[in-house]
C-alpha cells in the first residue's frame, strides 16, 4: 500500500505543478519551509512568524500544516543551500521573507521544478518564467500614508498650540521631519513618500529629511540617526527599519523635555516608547499566509503576483498613543475608508511636484505626467504607471506586487552614504 501510495504521489507531481494535487508528508499534513532572515526579536520576522503562525492554525493546525523554520538566514549562497535543505526534508512549498533571498530562491527554483518557491517581498517571479515561482508583497505604502496622517495632526496641534520653537522650521518655515531608512531601494522610498504625503494631508508646511542606515536591523545606527534628527529640531521621527532604535532614541528626548515624537514600523512602539510613539504602521502577514497557504492545501495554483492592503485587511496601523492630537482617529478612519474604497489614492499627482528626469515628465506646475518605472526587476524602465492621474504602485494584476515608486519628490531630502 505504502509503495502504490509513493507511485500515485510521484504522478501526481509529474502531471501537475501544485493544481489538484497537494503534496504532503508522510502523516498527511502538508509542509513547507520558511527562510527568514531574523528571528522573533526582530520586528518585520516576528511579522512573518506570526502570520504563518496564525494562517497555519486557521487552517487546520499542525494536523494539517507541518512547518520547518529557517531563522536568521544570510543574504548569499547559504539561502541556496537552505533551501535545497528544505526540498530534501520533503517541503513542497518554500517561502523566505527577505529581498536579498530572492536570487538564491530563484536559482534553486530552477533546479527544483516540482516544488513552488515564493520570494515575500521580490519582484523578479513574472519576469523569470519560471512556474513554480511567485512573488508577494503587502501594499504597505496604505499603511506608511495613514501613519503620516497621524503624524500630521501631532505637527498641526503642536503649530496651532505654539509649541514649537525656531529650531523645529526650516529656513522655508516648513516643520522639520526625520526618516530613519535602510536602503535606498523602491519599497523604501516608496514608503516614506507616502507617509510624507500623508502628513501633508493633514499639514502642508512641512519638509523631511531621510537618513540611510544601511542596514535592515541595527539598533546603534538607527538609534544614531534619531539622534541627530532631535538634534536638529524635527518634531516627527519615523522609520523604514527593523530595530527600536529610533523610538528608544526619541523617547530618551522626550523625557528630557524635548518636543518630539515617533512614528515606528512592524509592531507597536508604546512598549519601549510610551510618550513618544503615536503609532506604527504595520503588516497582517496572515492575510497572505492563510490565502497560499490555503491555496497550496487545495491543491491550487498560487498567484504569480500578489499584493493587497486596506481593501483585504493586509496592512493597517498600530493602537494610537496617549501622545496623538485629539481627533486623530477621525481623521484615520476617514483615510481608511478612502482607501478601501478606492477614492483616496496615495500618489494622487496632484498632491505633489518633482522634477523632470530621465524617465519621469511634469507639466509646467511640476505634477507628474509620465513615469516611466522598472517593473520587470531588470531596470530597463519601459513602463509608464501613471494611470488616471495618480501613480499606480504594486498593481499585481498589471506589473508586480513589489514597489517600483522610486520616484524623488520635491521637500524630502536624502542623505545616503558611501
Amino acid at each position: 500500500m505504502k509503495k502504490f501510495f509513493a507511485i500515485l504521489l510521484a504522478l501526481c507531481l509529474a502531471t501537475t505543478l501544485f493544481v489538484g494535487c497537494a503534496p504532503s508528508d508522510n502523516d498527511g499534513a502538508l509542509k513547507i519551509g520558511v527562510i527568514l532572515i531574523g528571528d522573533e526579536n526582530e520586528g518585520y520576522t516576528f511579522a512573518h512568524i506570526d502570520g504563518i503562525q496564525k494562517a497555519v492554525a486557521a487552517l487546520g493546525g499542525e494536523e494539517k500544516v507541518k512547518v520547518i523554520w529557517k531563522y536568521s538566514v544570510l543574504e548569499d549562497e547559504s539561502c541556496a543551500e537552505t533551501a535545497i535543505d528544505l526540498v530534501e526534508s520533503g517541503c513542497t512549498y518554500i517561502f523566505s521573507n527577505s529581498y536579498g533571498h530572492q536570487s538564491h530562491i530563484q536559482q534553486v527554483a530552477t533546479e527544483y521544478p516540482d516544488v513552488k518557491f515564493v520570494a515575500v517581498t521580490g519582484d523578479t517571479a513574472k519576469n523569470s518564467g519560471l512556474a513554480n515561482l511567485s512573488n508577494a508583497f503587502n501594499d504597505t505604502y496604505e499603511s506608511r500614508y495613514v501613519s503620516g496622517v497621524v503624524a500630521g495632526m501631532k505637527i498641526k496641534e503642536l503649530v496651532d498650540g505654539n509649541k514649537l520653537t525656531d529650531k523645529n522650521f526650516d529656513a522655508d518655515g516648513n516643520v522639520k521631519i526625520g526618516y530613519v531608512g535602510a536602503f535606498p531601494y523602491a519599497e523604501v522610498v516608496s514608503g516614506y513618500t507616502a507617509f510624507f504625503l500623508g502628513v501633508k494631508s493633514v499639514y502642508d508646511k512641512v519638509s523631511m529629511e531621510v537618513s540611510y542606515t544601511n542596514s535592515w536591523f541595527s539598533i546603534t545606527d538607527e538609534k544614531a540617526a534619531a539622534e541627530a534628527f532631535v538634534a536638529a529640531g524635527c518634531v516627527i521621527v519615523s522609520q523604514h527599519a527593523d530595530s527600536t532604535g529610533a523610538p528608544s532614541a526619541v523617547e530618551d528626548a522626550n523625557k528630557k523635555g524635548t518636543t518630539v515624537f515617533c512614528v515606528g514600523y512592524n509592531i507597536d512602539m508604546l512598549a519601549v516608547a510610551p510618550n513618544a510613539a503615536l503609532t506604527s504602521a504595520t503588516n497582517d502577514w496572515s492575510v497572505y499566509y492563510t490565502y497560499a497557504i490555503g491555496q497550496a492545501l487545495k491543491g491550487e495554483s498560487i498567484a504569480t503576483n500578489w499584493a493587497e492592503g486596506y481593501s483585504k485587511g493586509a496592512v493597517g496601523i498600530t493602537k494610537l498613543g496617549p501622545a496623538c492630537a485629539a481627533g486623530t482617529a477621525e481623521a484615520v478612519a476617514a483615510a481608511e475608508e478612502g482607501l478601501k474604497n478606492g477614492t483616496l489614492k496615495v500618489f494622487d499627482t496632484s498632491k505633489f511636484t518633482a522634477a523632470a528626469a530621465d524617465g519621469v515628465t511634469v507639466d509646467a506646475n511640476g505634477h507628474v505626467t509620465s513615469y516611466l518605472a522598472d517593473i520587470d526587476g531588470d531596470f530597463t524602465g519601459e513602463t509608464n504607471v501613471v494611470k488616471d492621474g495618480y501613480i499606480d504602485e504594486s498593481n499585481a494584476d498589471e506589473f508586480r506586487s513589489a514597489p517600483y515608486f522610486a520616484l524623488r519628490i520635491n521637500g524630502i531630502k536624502e542623505n545616503i552614504k558611501g
